[in-house]
């Protein structure tokens, strides 16, 4: 079992793109490298032409997810995935803006395969900007598609301890501290006295308390 569990989780990925490339964009979209990343607080990003092939003169897209947000509904995983397959669709057949930046084009392109573009991930935000998310059109052909997909018996099984709600409690309990003097850092629970040790003793007398940072 252990040995199959890279190829299970991309493999799932590699069937959720061809899924829905045939279901959403008519199987017009090219191949892409999927690949799992993490990128800041990003849930998933597009990187055109990101690799090239070591024997053969080609390149291909990089489409990444961040398995740090795994920790939510099948559903809205792959509403990232088709996202980021709205990019692929207009670096194929559209005018890419600017890096990062999602226009015009692209939201009416969202809204056609039943995700509604928003800065705010809700109702009423921008459906344009550099940094736009999405919420699921409730009836829309993503919903649709996905309920289909599910019948198939298709699940995704892993994602990042990171978001992990038991871990994120723990690391919330922890303050970081850091001395004023030589700038080394620790990290306790809030309102903990600590001294630092590099500083104890200065020759003065006077013991180095670390502070907390706000």
């Amino acid at each position: 079992m252990q040995g199959t569990i890279t190829q299970a989780e991309y493999q799932a990925f590699q069937q959720a793109y061809d899924f829905f490339n045939t279901e959403l964009f008519g199987g017009t979209l090219p191949n892409v490298l999927v690949t799992l990343q993490r990128h800041a607080k990003a849930y998933g990003y597009f990187s055109p032409e990101r690799f090239v092939g070591r024997t053969e003169q080609e390149a291909a897209h990089e489409l990444a997810m961040n398995p740090d947000h795994f920790g939510r509904t099948d559903e809205l995983i792959l509403s990232t995935l088709v996202h980021e397959m709205t990019h692929v669709w207009q670096k194929a057949y559209g005018a890419m803006p600017r890096r990062g930046y999602h226009d015009k084009q692209w939201a009416a392109k969202m809204k056609e395969v039943g995700l509604h573009p928003s800065d705010t991930g809700a109702s009423g935000g921008k459906e344009t900007g550099q940094s736009v998310t999405h919420y699921i059109i409730e009836g829309g052909p993503f919903a649709v598609a996905f309920a289909k997909l599910q019948t198939t018996g298709f699940t995704l099984r892993w994602q990042s301890r990171a978001d992990d709600p038991a871990r994120k409690k723990k690391a919330a309990s922890k303050t970081k501290y850091t001395c004023t003097t030589c700038g080394q850092n620790a990290w306790a629970k809030p309102a903990t006295s600590l001294i630092c040790g590099e500083c104890y003793d200065d020759g003065e007398g006077e013991i180095r308390i670390m502070e907390a940072e706000e």
